[in-house]
């Protein structure tokens, strides 16, 4: 059986590790990045807490001696289902089984001036130009004698108050208190403003309304303007106008507030539900297509505890990898599969230093404070890959907490210089070229 897999995100790798080894099965993956990149952690690397090598792993490397395997680094540019073909600018591949794990990347909802000027979190670059347009901020604002340049400069607004928005914000407050004031003396940082922009009535909507009305407090205390039923209409890369007619001066707007799937050209467009997503039956199966799956944020499935499909989050995707590396076995040997079926084992989101929420479904627990912050940690560290990365990182932690601070606030001005281009958009994993 000839596998392949496009997208080294959760979802494809813990298949094609799951696959290797095995005996008559031939596993082939694609990735436009040549590694696996830990998305949880990317407002650590955005905010200076953490190095972009402690949380990426080379794909070659995890698979090292493993001889039914084989990467690819390619674009995806078609996929001819009929042919059973694989169409990448680095050639075309044949396949007697395709699981597509591309992923999302940013979804900004048809705003145009959005997508042109604010920045986006999906990819570990991504995060890196946050870093270098944060650090180069402040440089320019110690410099500045324009109080109102000053000003833009000393603002920062997150749109989006899902895991991603309060992670970063409660992060970019944690430098404020910590970190900054001792690097530019010469800056009053009581200036210094960061906005949290949420369009419904309550953060953190895919958790509690205990977990909600904590990270807001939290948030709020941590010096964190939070800005609920508030939409970005226009944002031009100097003012934000909200659909309030408030208007916020700033040059940095980072978007997390939506994302939509990475769907490879060549998909029929009646396989695709809201938010770009595959619809795909509880075998991972795309309906209409033969021999053709896809698994974690690119797949939408309904079962009876989930009518509306998965949430987009790692567990998913692990677990419907885990699920269909079991059945395509079964497939090969004549045997029956069996149906996916989610297991819940709860969900987390990190505010700041020593503050934390977790909601755990069974038994029906909120947790909160320190004693969450240490259970985000700790699954975390687990679910990174390497044991190298698991010490850096685990080192960088201790290190920052009791010091408060942080050894990575450096600008390359090259790569400063290339951020500031905006050019196209770097996606969360495999682009497809249409």
């Amino acid at each position: 059986m000839k596998l392949v897999i496009l997208g080294g995100g959760f979802g494809g790798l813990k298949l094609a590790r799951a696959l290797s080894g095995k005996k008559d099965l031939e596993v082939l993956l694609i990735d436009r990045f040549n590694y696996h990149q830990f998305q949880p952690l990317f407002y650590q690397v955005a905010t200076a807490g953490l190095d972009a090598s402690n949380i990426s792993f080379p794909l070659r490397k995890v698979f090292q001696n493993i001889k039914n395997f084989r990467y690819c680094m390619a674009e995806v540019e078609q996929i001819f289902p009929e042919k059973k073909v694989v169409l990448t600018n680095e050639g075309k591949f044949e396949y007697d089984k395709l699981v597509i794990a591309t992923g999302a990347g940013t979804n900004f909802f048809g705003n145009r001036q959005m997508e042109l000027n604010a920045f986006r979190m999906k990819s570990t670059p991504e995060a890196l130009q946050i870093r270098h347009r944060l650090l180069r901020n402040f440089e320019d604002a110690a410099k500045t004698k324009d109080a109102f340049r000053r000003k833009r400069l000393l603002t920062v607004v997150i749109v989006g108050g899902g895991p991603t928005g309060v992670e970063l914000s409660g992060a970019i407050a944690d430098m404020k208190r910590f970190v900054l004031p001792k690097d530019y003396p010469e800056i009053d940082f009581a200036e210094m403003k960061v906005y949290l922009v949420e369009g419904m009535g309550r953060l953190l909507n895919g958790m509690s309304e205990k977990s909600s009305a904590d990270a807001l407090r939290y948030l709020q205390e941590l010096g964190v303007n939070v800005l609920l039923n508030c939409i970005v209409k226009e944002y031009n890369g100097d003012t934000v106008i909200l659909n309030n007619e408030t208007s916020l001066e700033t040059n940095m707007v980072i978007w997390a507030a939506g994302i939509k799937g990475n769907v490879p050209a060549g998909m029929d467009s009646k396989t695709l539900v809201r938010g770009n997503r595959i619809k795909v039956d509880r075998y991972n199966r795309i309906e209409g297509l033969k021999d053709v799956y896809a698994i974690g944020d690119i797949a939408y499935m309904e079962e009876p505890s989930w009518p509306n499909g998965h949430p987009q989050v790692a567990p998913v995707a692990i677990q419907q990898a885990q699920m269909l590396a079991q059945n395509l076995l079964a497939i090969k040997n004549g045997k029956a599969e069996k149906p996916f079926s989610y297991r819940d084992k709860g969900v987390m989101a990190t505010v700041g230093r020593n503050l934390a929420v977790v909601d755990i479904p069974k038994p029906k627990l909120h947790l909160k404070g320190f004693f969450a912050w240490i259970i985000w940690m700790s699954l975390h560290l687990m679910l990174i890959l390497g044991v190298k990365n698991r010490f850096f990182v685990f080192w960088n932690w201790v290190y920052n907490y009791f010091t408060k601070d942080q050894n990575l606030r450096l600008i390359f001005n090259e790569f400063y210089r290339d951020a500031e281009k905006k050019e196209a958009p770097v996606e969360t994993t495999i682009q497809p070229v249409h």
